[in-house]
């Protein structure tokens, strides 16, 4: 059976879910690694340890499924965040101002992937 080719928007979904998928692994096992030097409260050190193995097993379980992909990075950071507002809630305010620049990044990624599906494609030069 023939597969598609991938187009270039779907390789920069691509590649930008694996870069996040990375740089949540290492935020996360930085995380736990302080863990020895700070107190972590143990509901998110089972978060983090479930997130954790998730990104990383992601790796592998998730390589071909762009939704289970972005479902375990949702899950990863909600893991990392959420605790830590439902703790201190002034973080909030921060937590918001930054969640602009992301939400524009995930709408220019989702316009991208989905760029080559439905327009018709140009032939020749």
């Amino acid at each position: 059976m023939n597969t598609p080719a991938r187009t270039s928007w779907d390789n920069v979904e691509f590649y930008t879910s694996y870069f996040l998928m990375f740089v949540l692994a290492s935020v996360i096992g930085t995380r736990l690694s302080f863990a020895t030097v700070w107190e972590l409260p143990i509901l998110d050190l089972v978060l983090s340890s479930v997130a954790l193995i998730l990104v990383i097993a992601s790796f592998w379980i998730a390589r071909k499924r762009r939704s289970w992909r972005l479902w375990i990075i949702a899950f990863a950071t909600a893991t990392q965040i959420l605790p830590m507002i439902v703790r201190h809630p002034v973080m909030l305010f921060p937590v918001l101002g930054g969640l602009i620049p992301v939400i524009i990044m995930a709408w220019a990624l989702f316009s991208l992937s989905r760029k080559g599906s439905n327009s018709p494609r140009a032939r020749g030069s």
